[in-house]
């Protein structure tokens, strides 16, 4: 065979233009790629192996593209899926609004005005959109942005042309979010901060659904949800919580899409939170 070429080549040689013999080279066919994995650290011994198993379970039979993060200051217990996949955002970009609203009005030593603050309310404790779009259209572009520089929510790229809801977030920024609401910073204040998980604790009952399922009794929660139907991807489904008590402070972000439906997302995010909470509780 001093041609070099193959006889699966050499039965795949085709004449091409005046007779010349090409040779097709047949590729391998790549082997499907795995699917990401739950990833999960802690400083209690069998947490992580636990919360691995136990999310990987819970998202074994759901349809749709996941993505999950879990901090848990208590026993530095991280986990993360898909942590760097970005999603539109729909209504959980509205804590962002918040945050951003309140470290502006600290940089000029200013309260929140009553209009402010009822717009606020209205924002996060009933998903109100109109009250969204006024709140964004007030701070514009270039504050959202410079309050995410400032957060180091760098995987984060807001709305053009006033749609807030197509925000592209992560669970990385998502988580970052949180941790800044939770624990004391130089980018929100104390009062800030309180007034924010003040707001998320006040969620209506008809949208507290999602990370919050399967909470322990005695667990302060702190919710937004989002939902949004588009023409691909089907519904995007996200919550994201911060939880204190029972021994534990932890935030979870749960973000999905290529949901059926929206309950299906809910049924998706709420399999996720309940073993996260199970699986602490227990530790």
């Amino acid at each position: 065979m001093t041609s070099g070429i193959s006889r699966r080549a050499r039965m795949l040689t085709v004449a091409v233009g005046t007779g010349v013999l090409v040779p097709l080279v047949a590729a391998a066919t790549p082997a499907a790629a795995a699917p990401p994995a739950v990833t999960c650290t802690s400083a209690k011994a069998g947490l992580a192996a636990k919360l691995t198993k136990d999310i990987t379970a819970a998202l074994a039979t759901r349809k749709g593209t996941v993505a999950v993060g879990l901090h848990d200051r208590s026993t530095n217990t991280t986990c993360t899926l898909r942590a760097g996949t970005a999603y539109d955002s729909a209504s959980v970009v509205k804590v962002t609004v918040l945050a951003t609203l309140l470290w502006d009005a600290k940089k000029t030593n200013r309260y929140l005005t009553d209009r402010e603050a009822g717009l606020a309310k209205a924002m996060i404790t009933k998903s109100d959109n109109a009250a969204t779009s006024t709140l964004w259209k007030q701070l514009g572009l270039t504050k959202i942005k410079n309050f995410l520089e400032a957060a180091g929510m760098t995987r984060t790229t807001p709305g053009a042309d006033g749609y807030w809801g197509l925000t592209r977030i992560t669970v990385t920024d998502e988580q970052k979010l949180l941790k800044l609401i939770t624990g004391k910073n130089a980018v929100l204040s104390d009062s800030s901060r309180a007034y924010i998980l003040k707001l998320m604790g006040q969620v209506v009952s008809s949208q507290r659904w999602g990370t919050p399922y399967g909470v322990p009794s005695g667990v302060t929660v702190a919710v937004k949800n989002g939902w949004l139907q588009r023409s691909s991807n089907g519904w995007r489904v996200h919550s994201i919580g911060a939880f204190k008590g029972g021994g534990h402070d932890y935030v979870m972000t749960v973000l999905t899409h290529g949901n059926s439906t929206m309950d299906y997302g809910i049924a998706t995010v709420q399999a996720v939170a309940k073993v996260i909470h199970r699986d602490l509780a227990a530790s």
